[in-house]
């Protein structure tokens, strides 16, 4: 695996007429305020958290800074677990773009190393990144010498299309998700969200009155170069 510390900015935005919600008897604008429903409080943003509801009834508050202190290894970086052929990854899958930057002078080379050897290979990488309080799944790829990330759902977020029939068999989420992870070169274990169980140990940990332990360093990165050249032999050894 390879961490690379990027910034990502938004690649499309929505285009149409700008509704907003209005009192229809008057056209008045509607306007949404944050009130605590047990004492009737108006909130400002800097007064709210996020809450989590236990099975006892209970509600455990979880702050940014508890949510900043999970221990995950894709913040503020996305880390390239394999790469694969654009065929090998269901577009079903596919969700956001975004535009990716190097977040760091000493991100520049491996980020430009990245950009030609998918471009000369015509392979995507695969990769997991946090992004908005979420690690998500996602694939990089370059466009006009700059890298695209495209966030994927995981593939248990894909509805099963139930009693809709079909003229061939359609591809069960654990056989997607085995597919992208045989392509990749990467175990079905990694391709789960780490975020999701980091959570869950947070909410545990908050309910039992205790305190998260501070978050471990990560471990160095793998050089870049290295990794590519262990792609082309795993590659060149499946053809021969």
């Amino acid at each position: 695996m390879v961490a690379l510390p990027v910034d990502l900015y938004a690649a499309t935005e929505e285009h149409g007429p700008g509704l907003h919600l209005v009192h229809a008897a008057d056209g008045g604008r509607v306007r949404h305020k944050r009130v605590c429903e047990l004492d009737g409080q108006q909130l400002t943003p800097h007064e709210t958290a996020r809450g989590w509801d236990t099975p006892d009834g209970r509600t455990v508050v979880i702050t940014d800074a508890d949510l900043d202190a999970l221990p995950l290894p894709t913040k503020r970086v996305i880390e390239v677990l394999g790469f694969v052929e654009s065929g090998d990854v269901d577009p079903l899958l596919y969700a956001r773009p975004y535009w990716v930057g190097a977040a760091a002078a000493g991100a520049q080379r491996p980020y430009a190393l990245l950009v030609e050897a998918l471009a000369r290979t015509g392979r995507i990488g695969v990769c997991k990144l946090a992004l908005r309080s979420r690690e998500r799944l996602a694939v990089l790829r370059p466009r006009n010498g700059i890298l695209v990330c495209q966030t994927l759902h995981w593939p248990e977020e894909i509805r099963d299309p139930g009693d809709l029939s079909s003229p061939a068999p359609t591809t069960g989420r654990e056989l997607e998700l085995a597919e992208v992870s045989e392509m990749s070169g990467v175990d079905v274990d990694e391709l789960h969200d780490d975020y999701a169980a980091a959570l869950n140990v947070l909410v545990d940990t908050l309910a039992a009155g205790e305190q998260m332990a501070p978050p471990r360093e990560p471990a160095p990165p793998e050089d870049l170069m290295a990794a590519l050249e262990a792609s082309v032999r795993r590659a060149r050894s499946t053809r021969s």
